[in-house]
């Protein structure tokens, strides 16, 4: 039996051989370990910049990390579970939707469609590359194999009701509101998947740390959610129920990525405090006031005009408080005091736990680990 004891092993040497010391694998862009012949220590295992062999996952030394990738797997889902028939039928008739709210589907389609793919590219041939703690690494790998699940999930809704796919899959480059956030994104991902970026020096790590908060705290912990907001509350007014369902499923898991992301920003400061500095701080809360003023731009276009009891005004203090949360959980101070949740329901959505998904239109019986958890 695995033991998740943060006992550290002594490190053993093996018998010596004729070709002397190999140089044991680690992260592809971290330096390899001189010595070869010893077993991982666990005390010596790092977030970055570790000497131990990134294959061996065990023993463990974050727990957490190792625990959350078992709560994720035991979520596990697939898009062609979800019925869509009440969707179709809902999309064909004249007048099942307004104006309004077929461009609110539109628009969250057309960004979502590539959001989770610019998302598995950062894990796949960014952030996995300088990553040196293996349980992490095994998280990382579910994540990106889950933002594919998104990609599909948003493909298959795409499929389902009929239509334009160049349409659909070319707004972010199209449509400003969802372009503009996009290219907010893009460098902080390409510095990382830059082939000859390493981690190692003081600059280069934070520029690894900042690129891991814009995603974890602003791309899945904010950008998400005017969209994941707006097609929940379709589905709370019978309306999509069948792509509400898999938004619902999406939130979880992007709930679980953003929380991960958040303990690994966390663990990384910890190890390396000093790339925690004044300036470093200030240049955060700048990228979060961005973020938002981004984010409520975007909700402004889907939603010119009041709908569905929301108007855009109200995802101003949405994304604030979003905002707020996002940074205290990194150790910022708020940066929008006395901002409310004007969508409590949102919050109960997420923390959700029953055998029956929230619009009812199937029973959950998932074939991997059969566990609903919205934690």
């Amino acid at each position: 039996m695995l033991s998740f004891e943060e006992e550290s092993m002594d490190a053993l040497a093996t018998p010596a051989t004729a070709t002397g010391t190999v140089a044991s694998p680690s992260a592809s862009t971290a330096s390899p370990p001189t010595a070869t012949f010893k077993r991982v220590n666990a005390a010596d295992k790092r977030i970055i910049n570790a000497k131990t062999d990134v294959n061996q996952l065990v023993p463990f030394k974050y727990k957490w990390a190792w625990e959350k990738y078992l709560a994720t797997c035991a979520n596990h889902w697939m898009p062609q579970e979800v019925n869509m028939t009440r969707d179709i039928a809902l999309w064909k008739s004249p007048n099942g939707l307004t104006e309004d709210e077929r461009r609110i589907v539109k628009r969250n389609l057309g960004f979502f469609v590539t959001a989770d793919s610019l998302a598995a590219n950062n894990i796949v041939l960014g952030t996995y590359r300088h990553i040196t703690a293996p349980e992490c690494r095994q998280f990382l790998l579910r994540q990106a194999f889950e933002e594919a699940i998104h990609t599909h999930a948003y493909q298959y809704i795409v499929e389902s009701l009929g239509l334009d796919e160049s349409e659909i899959f070319n707004a972010y480059n199209e449509v400003p509101s969802i372009r503009n956030k996009d290219a907010f994104l893009i460098p902080y991902i390409e510095a990382i998947m830059d082939p000859n970026f390493q981690t190692g020096t003081a600059q280069n790590d934070q520029t690894l740390l900042k690129s891991l908060i814009v995603f974890a705290c602003l791309m899945e912990g904010l950008f998400f959610y005017v969209g994941f907001t707006q097609i929940l509350a379709l589905g709370r007014q019978n309306k999509m129920t069948g792509a509400a369902e898999q938004y619902q499923y999406i939130l979880r898991d992007e709930s679980m990525h953003c929380n991960f992301g958040i303990d690994l920003i966390n663990q990384l400061k910890l190890e390396n405090p000093d790339l925690w500095t004044a300036a470093f701080k200030d240049e955060i809360k700048a990228l979060f006031i961005q973020a938002v003023e981004l984010e409520y731009q975007y909700a402004e276009d889907t939603m010119p005009r009041g709908v569905l009891g929301m108007n855009a005004s109200m995802f101003k203090g949405y994304l604030r408080y979003i905002a707020n949360r996002r940074a205290t959980q990194i150790g910022l101070d708020a940066l929008f005091p006395n901002e409310d949740n004007p969508f409590p329901w949102m919050s109960e959505m997420i923390d959700l736990k029953k055998e029956r998904n929230f619009f009812e239109t199937r029973v959950i019986e998932y074939q991997s680990g059969g566990a609903l958890s919205w934690d």
